[in-house]
């Protein structure tokens, strides 16, 4: 579905008359003739501040992942992306790096990363890692040398504006509390640019002696033996140097009225990923995918077509925007189902002939998935939380599946601010603070989707102290619920997260259709129930999914009465069109 066909299998088709005009088969044929290892992967993400730590420092470490990797292998994934674990002084814990080719020291050491890698491919797991190179730590040697001088050789490794030419035009500076993405540096009366905090200052991606570094040390990981990146916002990487101003009518016009559309159109960027595929990516059987910050179902392609020889895959951010509501930062407001359908439908759609899409529901940056998209509530959590792996298991794209999601790990909800550590929570928090806004009102907003530390609470491994996490002081409070929600209790009933997720990605193996299937949607205007049927090489499966903790109907117009549960997260199955509350089931039809 995902490829074109070759020359060479129409001439023969055609000259056996087997050619079939019918789109889906074409299709199906399509995606046959080009399957690829991290299409059909399922990817784990392993946040390793919070996974296991093993030295009782209360952060999570490489050899806590190694003691951990048989846990891993059990799951049934393929893939694990690993956020970020080079050398860094933590100001957003590792993505601001000061030393690309070393590992952070709370994490402990190269031979820790090497015996990390032997030990993931002896099991038949591969490693991704996190590239961040839209920007670096102030702390990185390049930039402590930028900042020197203006005719330092490092100077053109960042975005510098010159006082004197007066203040530049305003960019968003996301963690900042006063909105800003310039500061101003006195040493040589001049700003630089941080899309983010200013412990992340932009790199210059215009300078190519820049760029190549940036080849060299992915060249360097990957004669290491890893086995693909993640980047992160590389989207944002190319900048129009005149920093022109940019007026809300011309957001309005231009880029849909968003900042991140607009950081995500800069001049030479493709031209730029080109290069990193040519000088990099084309040289490895590897994965290259892109958070695509600002990528939207126009410009989706320009990223992820093979012919144009850039990236493979990138995620969007349209799907965990849904519920958002403007005031104060995060704020969750309800979600309709009608628009979530449309939403993904409309992604798949964009991936129907061409290119490769993704599917997540949370991540280190969002809230935990259960919490977000499913319900919490004692009674729904565990059937919810199976549900939504139902859906993020049998849609198009390679899923992205978040450590300890498999276990339904819930929002810690914290009640003040002393509680978090991110430094995007607190810059928000002090905006609020400024603007004499309603601080409480702003911590119930963080605890249902808003604070990234949602996400970020310690693996849950145990009902001991710390969740079996640490030793040690924590370096983020553990959920207390780990006293009865925790992987060692779940590995003891079949009935659990835990195992119902490892059905999942068995079931997802075992059904191409699942990966390469076409996607159908169904009863598009049911406010409560996601139906689709997947289709590939003959078999068409029914996936049916209540997103509501009522019982609900779907109209099919499909005869269930021949067809084959394959799994239910309900302890009884049943081929009806009536679903018991968050019921999810896959069929396939006779």
């Amino acid at each position: 579905m995902k490829v074109a066909l070759s020359k060479g299998k129409f001439i023969a088709l055609f000259c056996f008359g087997l050619l079939v005009s019918n789109v889906t088969m074409a299709q199906e044929t399509k995606a046959s003739t080009d399957r690829k290892w991290w299409k059909e992967a399922v990817v784990y993400q392993i946040y390793p501040r919070s996974f296991k730590d093993t030295d009782g420092d209360g952060v999570g470490d490489l050899k806590g992942i190694i003691s951990k990797l048989d846990y891993i292998k059990s799951l049934g994934i393929d893939v694990v992306w690993l956020n970020p674990i080079y050398g860094s002084p933590n100001a957003d814990n590792g993505y601001d790096i000061s030393d690309y080719q070393s590992i952070m020291k709370e994490f402990g050491t190269m031979e820790d990363f090497d015996a990390l890698l032997k030990g993931m491919h002896e099991r038949g797991l591969k490693l991704v890692m996190d590239l961040v190179v839209n920007h670096s730590s102030d702390e990185h040697k390049w930039f402590q040398e930028s900042r020197k001088s203006r005719d330092n050789p490092y100077r053109d490794y960042y975005h510098w504006w010159p006082a004197e030419k007066g203040k530049p035009a305003f960019r968003p500076g996301a963690f900042e509390a006063d909105g800003s993405g310039w500061r101003y540096d006195k040493q040589t009366d001049s700003y630089y640019l941080h899309y983010f905090s200013y412990k992340q200052p932009d790199l210059n991606w215009e300078n190519p002696k820049l760029r190549q570094e940036i080849f060299s040390m992915m060249n360097w990981w990957f004669k290491k033996g890893i086995d693909g990146f993640r980047m992160d916002v590389i989207p944002f990487i190319a900048k129009d140097t005149t920093f022109p101003v940019i007026t809300q009518e011309e957001l309005d016009k231009n880029y849909q009225g968003r900042w991140d559309v607009f950081m995500a159109s800069g001049p030479h960027l493709h031209d730029y990923l080109k290069e990193m595929n040519k000088e990099v990516l084309s040289k490895y059987d590897c994965m290259a995918l892109a958070e695509g910050a600002g990528m939207t179902l126009k410009s989706a392609h320009d990223f992820v077509d093979a012919d144009r020889k850039e990236l493979d895959m990138g995620y969007h951010f349209e799907g965990t925007n849904l519920g958002y509501v403007p005031g104060y930062f995060k704020k969750m407001g309800k979600y309709s189902l009608v628009d979530f359908k449309k939403t993904y439908s409309d992604w798949d759609n964009v991936y129907a002939k061409k290119g490769w899409g993704t599917i997540y529901l949370g991540n280190h940056d969002q809230p935990r998935m259960t919490s977000r998209w499913g319900n919490d509530a004692p009674e729904f959590r565990v059937l919810s939380s199976k549900m939504l792996t139902t859906f993020l298991l049998t849609m198009g794209g390679t899923p992205y599946y978040y450590n300890g999601d498999e276990i339904g790990m819930i929002n810690a909800k914290f009640n003040k601010i002393e509680d978090y550590r991110d430094i995007e929570t607190l810059a928000e928090y002090e905006k609020v603070k400024i603007a004499g806004g309603d601080l409480n009102e702003f911590i119930e907003n963080q605890k249902v989707g808003g604070a990234r530390d949602n996400g970020r609470t310690p693996f849950q491994w145990n009902a001991s102290k710390n969740g079996g996490f640490s030793t040690g002081e924590p370096w983020l409070k553990v959920n207390d619920n780990h006293t009865f929600l925790n992987a060692e209790a779940q590995e003891k009933d079949p009935n659990s997260n835990l195992n119902y997720f490892r059905k999942m990605t068995k079931l997802r193996k075992s059904n191409l259709a699942l990966v390469y299937g076409k996607y159908t949607l169904l009863d598009q205007n049911n406010s409560n129930v996601y139906a689709y049927t997947r289709e590939f090489e003959g078999k068409k499966l029914l996936v049916l999914l209540n997103f509501t903790s009522k019982s609900a109907s779907v109209t099919t117009e499909i005869n269930l009465k021949n067809a084959k549960v394959l799994i239910n997260n309900y302890a009884t199955a049943s081929k009806s069109a009536e679903l018991r509350p968050y019921e999810a089931k896959v069929l396939e039809l006779k």
